[in-house]
């Protein structure tokens, strides 16, 4: 891949499809799931429709979609504001290592830091991928103190994703 500069925007319906693709690709390779398109189409979809869900942003390198990332939004009573989280974090193979997922996370930090009801980012990480880990550690995060649990209540999605 030739050094072609990178270009945050926020996303439009018209990459819901690329979107869909990219989640299906990344359930497959981190969790070795194939997840229903429907579903994947249905959710991401949703994002556009209801922003208090979140929103998207895509990155392209010559008009092609590299990456993409979505961030929600967690309430924190404590700190009296929004945490951003990055999720369905996704850069296709071809583009990896070069810089692709650190543009993007600068954006969004750029784009938090001038949001005063923002307090910080999260994401989650497989408790394996160490080479994840890495890259968000350059970047200046640290290990929460947490763990997670879960209860999944829905049939379909327990159906899909176990």
């Amino acid at each position: 891949m030739a050094d072609n500069a990178i270009t945050v925007r926020a996303a439009q319906r018209g990459d819901i499809e690329t979107i869909v693709a990219f989640n299906a690709a990344m359930a497959t390779e981190t969790e070795s799931k194939t997840l229903p398109h429907a579903m994947l189409h249905a959710g991401v979809t949703a994002v556009f429709d209801e922003p208090r869900r979140g929103f998207y942003r895509v990155a392209e390198i010559d008009g092609e979609m590299a990456g993409c990332l979505m961030i929600t939004f967690e309430w924190s009573d404590w700190r009296n504001g929004d945490w951003w989280w990055l999720q369905s974090v996704y850069v296709k193979p071809t583009y990896r290592r070069h810089g692709v997922f650190r543009a993007m996370y600068d954006h969004i930090e750029k784009s938090a830091q001038s949001s005063p009801d923002v307090v910080g980012v999260r994401l989650y990480v497989e408790k394996e991928n160490h080479r994840a880990q890495s890259t968000y550690a350059s970047l200046g995060m640290s290990e929460e103190d947490y763990f997670m649990f879960r209860k999944t209540l829905r049939a379909d999605v327990k159906a899909a994703l176990g």
